[in-house]
């Protein structure tokens, strides 16, 4: 299991990888997705840099605030050539958020 921190600033965006995602083909991702910071909540997306750097992408989970862990069934074929970034949807604080991916 691979555990990822980060904290949304300013921008409202974090870049999660910073180059497109390669994996092996057809593999099942569980990926946990938590907001640790009261008032904001996050969204988990992937899709192209040209989508990031537009803030529309694909979401794969929202966040409920501290606590609240919202689990997501994915097939790597679907994040393959894609970036992953965590978008703040509601609030204006710095976020705190934690991936879990398995």
């Amino acid at each position: 299991m691979l555990t990822l921190t980060g904290v949304v600033g300013p921008t409202g965006k974090y870049l999660v990888t910073g180059a497109p995602v390669s994996l092996p083909p057809n593999v099942p991702l569980k990926i946990a997705f938590e907001c640790n910071t009261a008032g904001v909540n996050l969204s988990l997306e992937f899709g192209t840099t040209a989508q990031f750097t537009a803030g529309a992408g694909t979401p794969i989970s929202d966040s409920g605030g501290p606590g609240f862990q919202f689990l997501s069934l994915l097939n790597s074929s679907q994040l393959a050539g894609q970036v992953l970034w965590v978008r703040r949807d509601v609030g204006t604080a710095n976020a705190a958020f934690t991936i879990w991916i398995d």
